[in-house]
């Protein structure tokens, strides 16, 4: 004879990262079910920040009178475990992935409700190229794995109805009908709250109808137009519109006309020119049908020559469309004070790189400059943009833009990006694809301070490779080192015995190969004794030491192998 199984509580993990209301979901459903006559009891796991986690809120909810015909009153679980979850709630496309990773959800029992908007983790972004997780494999390994999922935009509901995204997540777990309550009831718990009531009822509207009936809020918006030829005022740049008009097809011509527009806002209407001249120089050499290059090369070339320097950064946070958008952002009231807080950390090495290129060079060259301008530099400031002193300092910043070609950073760039162009020339003729990729390497080249100084050094050794083996590295190769550089994905069977006919170790790190020298140093990290270091003669400039990477800020001469100290 079959026993009864015991009376189980409903399950329901909440994964939401901050201010998103996380919290107050997790709230009204214990308010929900106590009033409904249920034992209810939260817990909560904080993430970390900088969205590399979400916080975890786990409810239980156990009716009272089953619980009082089972004996005394239930123990309720301060955590989800996996594979023993009714109900998971998620903020965001990624933490429903994060859900299904860790095995809270579950095809025979798991409801799955999630937003369909991104927003992209540190891991996303700080990588080595393009790093975004594809959502549409998200959506589709949440779906294989929940009994039921619910899936719209969130974001976007709460957004037009003035509300957060927990107010769509509540009417959304009304409106799939699994927890034991009327809607009234749950519109009864938000008006209990009595917080945003009329905004939040109304968000809750949006989640309960989406729910039963998920599809777009909106309708797809008609295809764009067709461009017109834009006429600028100023003859330079009109002139500039004009050969990329005759020069290039839709869409490289789109984003060429883009990047003009850009280099006028970033510096001024000669430096359009010359990105105009630079994408003039590859276009000749190409054969026939280069549009897929150029488009690749109008969109790198242009993020490349508006690198984020420190009077990008100053000119940027002072202009009153940013104001703006910080009080449309906040919700702020025209009668409403408004204080921005800017948190700078510039390194010795950035200021030095703002300044003439030959007072940048000493200053990095002085060990007693450098060691002061460390130590004033090691910690970063608060900025009140708002406060007149805080504006007026980084607008003076921002006003040294017309001198930005005398700076060293220009220098440096400028000579990154030339050598850069010389090697996409070289190939473009013979070998498109391998040019192609050329231009792609620039992905890696992103963020500041010790991202950037990689990315940089991931850039250069990959350029390098191509610059000493020439057409032995194929385009396919350079584009599986391009979207994983260090270390090697396992899924290449070529990987190690090609890497050490290229000098690189099998584990994935590199030799160091000097831009200027030619010569080949130690790993990355190298410890072992014996390893030659990395020295440089009088004279040379180097951002980083022998163990780390080299971001040379002058051209130097044979450098100098030596054995480091035990």
């Amino acid at each position: 004879m079959a026993m009864d199984k015991h009376p189980q509580p409903i399950k329901i993990a909440i994964l939401a990262m901050g201010g998103e209301g996380g919290g107050v979901l997790a709230d009204w459903i214990v308010d929900l079910g106590e009033h409904a006559g249920h034992w209810a009891q939260t817990t909560s796991v904080p993430g970390v920040a900088q969205r590399t986690g979400a916080t975890i809120y786990y409810v239980e909810l156990f009716p009272k009178p089953e619980a009082g015909a089972a004996g005394p009153v239930p123990v309720l679980a301060l955590m989800p475990l996996p594979g023993d979850v009714d109900i998971v709630l998620a903020s965001e496309l990624m933490e429903a992935g994060r859900a299904v990773q860790r095995g809270l959800v579950t095809a025979d029992r798991t409801t799955l409700i999630a937003s369909s908007h991104r927003v992209y983790s540190i891991h996303e972004k700080s990588a080595m190229g393009d790093g975004r997780v594809d959502a549409h494999q998200l959506r589709a390994h949440a779906e294989n794995a929940a009994q039921r999922w619910v899936c719209f935009d969130m974001a976007a509901l709460a957004e037009r109805e003035g509300s957060v995204i927990s107010a769509v997540l509540f009417g959304a777990l009304a409106g799939v009908g699994v927890l034991p309550f009327s809607r009234a009831q749950f519109e009864a718990t938000i008006e209990r709250a009595g917080l945003g009531v009329q905004s939040s009822l109304r968000a809750f509207a949006q989640g309960f109808a989406m729910s039963q009936n998920p599809g777009p809020i909106t309708p797809a918006a008609p295809p764009p137009p067709a461009a017109t030829k834009p006429t600028p005022q100023n003859a330079v740049l009109r002139d500039c519109v004009d050969q990329v008009w005759d020069m290039l097809d839709a869409p490289a011509r789109d984003l060429a006309i883009e990047g003009v527009r850009r280099m006028a806002d970033y510096q001024d209407p000669a430096y359009a020119r010359l990105y105009v001249d630079r994408l003039h120089s590859v276009h000749q050499v190409l054969p026939q049908d280069p549009q897929q290059v150029m488009a690749a090369l109008a969109r790198h070339l242009a993020l490349w020559m508006s690198y984020e320097d420190t009077v990008r950064v100053a000119d940027l946070k002072t202009r009153g469309s940013r104001f703006q958008r910080v009080r449309s952002e906040v919700g702020a009231q025209d009668v409403q004070l408004l204080r921005i807080n800017e948190y700078m950390h510039p390194r010795f090495q950035e200021v030095c790189e703002t300044l003439p290129a030959a007072v940048g060079r000493w200053l990095m060259a002085s060990p007693t400059w450098r060691a002061w301008g460390e130590r004033l530099f090691s910690r970063g400031r608060v900025v009140q943009t708002n406060a007149l002193g805080g504006f007026l300092l980084l607008y003076m910043v921002s006003a040294l833009k017309p001198w930005r070609r005398l700076s060293l950073r220009y220098q440096l760039e400028n000579q990154r990006i030339e050598a850069w162009l010389a090697l996409v020339r070289q190939w473009a003729a013979s070998h498109p694809a391998l040019a192609l990729e050329i231009v792609l390497c620039q992905r890696l080249v992103k963020g500041y301070g010790d991202t950037h100084a990689r990315g940089h050094h991931h850039h250069d050794q990959l350029l390098a490779l191509v610059t000493q083996h020439g057409a032995r590295v194929s385009a396919d190769q350079l584009r599986a080192l391009r979207m994983r550089p260090w270390p090697m994905t396992k899924a290449m069977p070529f990987a190690a015995p090609w890497l050490r006919k290229l000098g690189l170790e099998p584990g994935g790190r590199a030799s160091h190969v000097h831009p200027q020298c030619a010569h080949r140093h130690a790993p990355l990290g190298a410890r072992a004794r014996g390893t030659p270091r990395h020295l440089h003669p009088p004279g040379c400039v180097c951002a980083g030491n022998a163990n780390r990477f080299h971001a040379h800020l002058g051209v130097c001469g044979p450098c100098q192998p030596n054995t480091p100290s035990r």
